[in-house]
């Protein structure tokens, strides 16, 4: 009998996500990976990964909210790009050592591209976890101008009541790295003054379920162009598995 290879993500209350049936479509179509499974590992706080990490046939893992940045210190090693983004999304098993790796960046870049998403002025990121330090790497690499909102005032970063004319009045890229508005929450938003959001504007919200959020809704009442998470999380995903491929091998 062939050994199963474990893969899975680990994240808090996670039910929702994508990942576990993308990979497991993605096993099924490939005859050879048969004995390949993906697990959700929904943990109530970060010490319980080392529970995960005693799981002997673990072959890769993703990581999502609330854990991108706290997952770092688990870890024997992290990617250059990982460790200079501050969040990890993607660990591999390379040499009995657990490597951390960033492939959100990726993602985020790839929807952008292939969106056409550049006709922007500035970046408004919403939320300070680990998704946004994604975005606020892309925007310092590619010389943007940008501003983090946050609900907790540190770190020079915006409160959602600072948020004013002047920072909405040309077309700014709109970021939403929180959770707002997730299933089964679809009844929320970010707290942002609408009412100031040029039409120029876009709505890039980083939750795929449901496909249109209220945040993006609201985006699209403005006359904003809107686009969810689902297409980074796809291309994020594949970059994953070329990585866990790779190590594999």
């Amino acid at each position: 009998m062939k050994e199963i290879k474990q893969f899975g993500l680990i994240g808090r209350n996670i039910d929702y996500s994508f990942s576990r049936n993308y990979f497991k479509d993605k096993f099924n179509s490939i005859e050879k990976l048969s004995n390949y499974e993906y697990i959700n590992f929904d943990i109530e706080s970060i010490e319980e990964v080392n529970f995960i990490f005693s799981r002997k046939n673990l072959f890769g893992l993703n990581v999502t909210i609330p854990y991108k940045e706290d997952i770092i210190n688990y870890l024997d090693e992290v990617d250059d790009l990982a460790l200079e983004i501050g969040a990890v999304n993607t660990i591999c098993f390379e040499n009995q050592k657990k490597k951390g790796y960033n492939t959100d960046i990726l993602g985020f870049q790839k929807t952008l591209e292939t969106n056409s998403l550049d006709n922007f002025d500035s970046v408004l990121i919403l939320g300070s976890g680990g998704a946004s330090k994604t975005v606020k790497y892309f925007c310092k690499k590619n010389n943007l101008s940008y501003k983090i909102v946050s609900r907790h005032k540190k770190n020079n970063y915006l409160s959602y009541k600072d948020i004013g004319k002047d920072i909405l009045s040309n077309s700014v890229l709109i970021v939403n790295c929180t959770p707002i508005g997730t299933f089964p929450n679809i009844n929320y938003s970010p707290d942002l003054p609408y009412n100031l959001v040029n039409d120029k504007s876009i709505f890039f919200d980083l939750v795929y379920n449901p496909a249109e959020t209220l945040f993006m809704k609201k985006g699209k009442e403005i006359g904003c162009r809107t686009i969810n998470g689902y297409q980074m999380l796809k291309f994020q995903a594949d970059e994953s598995w070329n990585l866990w491929e790779k190590s594999i091998k």
